[in-house]
C-alpha cells in the first residue's frame, strides 16, 4: 500500500490536525505490518514548505500543454504523487468554515488532472479525470477549534463531495482541536488518539467500524466546559488586558469543575502559588465556578481548602511531570483545612464524554480530569465489581460467636455461610483474603467437627486471621487497602502513596491486635465466659474501627500540612 499525507496545516508537524494524521498512519501501519502481505510506504508533503503559486485559470493545460501546467513549480511533483498513491490523506485545520488558503491553492491547481470536456456525471456538470483513478481511496482529517464538529464542515464536505462523490471518502472531524496541544489535558486527548489509531487499523482492513465511528464523533469536553477553557486560554481580559499566565491557567482549571458534584454548599478553594506570590480564590458553586485574584488587603472571608504550592509545582503535576500525592509526600507543597476536596478531587474536576452519551454527552467516569493526579477520588470503576469486607469479616465473626456456644452445630453453621456468602454477594469482587478466610474458617470448623478442643480451636483462629492480617504489611498492597480502595478512585489509589502509608500503618494496627487477642481468648475459653468469648472480642475492634474511620482522614491532613 502507498499512502500519501498531505499535510495542509501552515504550521507543518506543529499541527493539530497532523498528531491525528499520525495516531491515524500508525493504526495502518500496525495492521499492515501484522499482516504483511504487501509492503507499506508513506510520503509526506508538508504544505508550507511547498511553492505552489495561485491558479492563473489560462487553461493552458487543457488547451497549449494537456495536462501540464504552464506554471513550473513544486505542483508537478505533488501531482506525480497523488497518481503514485493508493490513499491520499488529507490533513488540515478548518479556516473559516473551510480550507487554509495554501491548500486550496494546491487544490485549484489540479486542474491538469481534469479533462476539459463536460461530463454527465454529476447533475450539476463536472470534468472527467485526466487519469484512471479507481481503486484509489481518500481520507479527510481536520481539527476545528469550535467544541464540536458537527455544523461546521458543511464548505469541507461539498467540496470533497464533489472531488470524491458523496460517500467516496472517510472523514475524520475532530472539534476542540486545540486541546492537543495542551499537556494537562493529554490522559483524554491521548484516549481520543487511540481511536484515531483504531481508526487506521480498520480503514487498512476496508472501513472504520460504528462503534469506533461513535468515538470519534464525540466531543472531547462539553461545551460549557470546553469554551470557559477555550475562553481562558486568550489570556485576556473583557477590555483587552493581559492576564497573568498563572491567573489563566488556574481559570483553565477552574473550567473543568463538574458543578454536578456541588454538595448543597459552595466549596472555597484558595491557589497560593508561594513562588510568585499570587493567591486566587476558586469558588465551586451550584451553578459553576468563579475565580478571583487576591485584593491587596486579603479575602473578607475563610476558605474551605488551601493548596500552598510553587506554579511551577502545581503545573507539572496537571502535566503529569510530577505525581501529586508523591510531590505532597515530598512537602513540595501543602494543603491548609478541609482535605476532602483534595481526596475527591476527580469527583470536582473530572469531566469528559463517553460512548453512550454521544457527541456533547458528559460520563464523569470516563475522564479524571486535568488534575486528577493530585489527590484522591472515586470517579473510576462506576461499573466494575468491588470489593467488600463483608465477604473476608462474616465468616470469622458468624464463627467466633457460635462455635463459642456450640461447637458442633456452630462449625456447620460456619461451613454454610462460608458455601452461601460468596453466592450471596455474587456481584462482588472476591480477593485472595476473602478466599484465606473461607479456608482459615472452614479449616477451624472441621478440627471442631474431628473432636478438636473449642478451647483451643477458637484462640488459633483469632491467631489465623491476626497472622493474615500481619503478613499483608509486608506485601506490596496491604489487606485493607484492597477493600479502602473502593472509596479513593479504584484500582488507582494504589498508586498512591498516601493511600498505601495510610493503608499499611491501619493493616498492622489490625495485625497487632488479633495476634494478641488469643492470649485473654484463651484463657476466658477456659471460664464460664467462654460461651460470650465472640462478643467480648467485639468491644476492642469496635473500637479500632472508630480509629480506622478517624484515622483515615487524620493521616493523610497530617501530612497534607508539611
Amino acid at each position: 500500500m502507498k499512502i500519501l499525507a498531505i499535510n495542509g496545516s501552515p504550521k507543518g508537524k506543529r499541527s493539530n490536525t497532523w498528531r491525528l494524521t499520525s495516531a491515524f498512519l500508525e493504526g495502518i501501519t500496525a495492521k499492515e505490518e501484522s499482516v504483511g502481505v504487501q509492503p507499506l510506504e508513506i510520503e509526506t508533503l508538508n504544505i508550507g514548505s511547498l511553492n505552489i503559486k495561485p491558479c492563473l485559470g489560462c487553461f493552458s493545460c487543457w488547451i497549449k500543454t494537456p495536462g501540464e501546467c504552464c506554471i513550473h513549480d513544486d505542483m508537478q511533483g505533488v501531482i506525480a504523487k497523488i497518481l503514485w498513491a493508493d490513499v491520499v490523506v488529507w490533513s488540515f485545520p478548518l479556516y473559516y468554515f473551510g480550507l487554509p488558503g495554501q491548500l486550496k491553492t494546491l487544490i485549484d491547481r489540479q486542474l491538469p488532472m481534469s479533462l476539459p470536456f463536460m461530463s454527465a456525471e454529476t447533475e450539476s456538470g463536472g470534468h472527467p479525470s485526466r487519469y484512471d483513478m479507481s481503486g484509489k481511496r481518500t481520507v479527510v482529517i481536520s481539527t476545528c477549534g469550535f467544541y464540536t464538529a458537527k455544523g461546521n464542515y458543511d464548505c469541507v464536505t461539498s467540496l470533497y463531495d464533489r472531488l470524491c462523490g458523496k460517500g467516496g471518502y472517510t472523514a475524520i472531524f475532530c472539534g476542540q482541536g486545540e486541546l492537543f496541544r495542551v499537556k494537562e489535558l493529554s490522559e483524554r486527548t491521548d484516549e481520543y488518539l487511540s481511536w484515531v489509531q483504531k481508526a487506521g487499523q480498520e480503514f487498512a482492513s476496508g472501513g472504520i467500524t460504528g462503534e469506533t465511528r461513535s468515538r470519534l464523533d464525540q466531543n472531547l469536553f462539553p461545551r460549557d466546559v470546553f469554551e470557559a477553557m477555550a475562553d481562558a486560554s486568550w489570556g485576556v481580559g473583557e477590555s483587552g488586558e493581559k492576564q497573568d499566565p498563572s491567573l489563566v491557567f488556574t481559570r483553565q482549571m477552574a473550567a473543568l469543575y463538574r458543578k454536578e458534584s456541588w454538595q448543597e454548599h459552595d466549596v472555597v478553594l484558595d491557589m497560593n502559588y508561594t513562588d510568585i506570590g499570587k493567591v486566587y480564590r476558586v469558588t465551586l458553586g451550584s451553578e459553576g465556578s468563579r475565580v478571583e485574584a487576591e485584593p491587596e488587603d486579603g479575602f473578607a472571608d475563610g476558605f474551605t481548602t488551601r493548596i500552598n504550592t510553587p506554579f511551577d509545582v502545581w503545573r507539572s503535576i496537571a502535566s503529569g511531570e510530577i505525581a501529586g500525592d508523591e510531590a505532597l509526600m515530598k512537602h513540595l507543597y501543602s494543603v491548609e483545612g478541609d482535605f476532602d476536596l483534595m481526596m475527591h478531587w476527580d469527583d470536582y474536576f473530572g469531566a469528559a464524554t463517553s460512548a453512550g452519551a454521544g457527541a456533547g454527552g458528559n460520563d464523569p467516569d470516563a475522564f479524571e480530569g486535568v488534575n486528577g493526579r493530585c489527590g484522591g477520588g472515586n470517579s473510576k470503576s462506576a461499573i466494575e465489581p468491588k470489593t467488600n469486607m463483608l465477604l473476608l469479616l462474616i465468616p470469622w465473626i458468624v464463627f467466633w460467636v457460635v462455635a463459642s456456644i456450640d461447637g458442633f452445630w456452630g462449625s456447620l453453621v460456619s461451613v454454610a455461610v462460608c458455601v452461601l456468602l460468596p453466592v450471596l454477594m455474587h456481584r462482588t469482587k472476591a480477593t485472595l483474603y476473602d478466599q484465606i478466610s473461607g479456608l482459615g474458617v472452614g479449616a477451624c470448623s472441621v478440627a471442631l467437627l474431628a473432636g478438636a478442643s473449642p478451647i483451643l480451636v477458637i484462640p488459633v483462629s483469632y491467631l489465623l486471621f491476626g497472622l493474615m492480617w500481619t503478613v499483608s504489611c509486608f506485601l506490596k498492597v496491604p489487606l485493607t487497602a484492597h477493600y479502602s480502595k473502593n472509596s479513593y478512585n479504584g484500582e488507582a489509589a494504589l498508586r498512591n502513596p498516601i493511600f498505601m502509608r495510610t493503608n499499611r500503618i491501619l493493616t498492622a494496627a489490625w495485625g497487632v491486635l488479633y495476634l494478641i487477642t488469643p492470649i485473654w481468648t484463651y484463657f476466658i475459653m477456659q471460664t464460664d465466659a467462654a460461651s460470650f468469648v465472640g462478643a467480648i472480642n467485639s468491644v476492642l475492634p469496635a473500637l479500632m474501627g472508630v480509629f480506622t474511620a478517624w484515622f483515615q482522614k487524620w493521616y493523610p491532613r497530617h501530612i497534607a500540612r508539611g
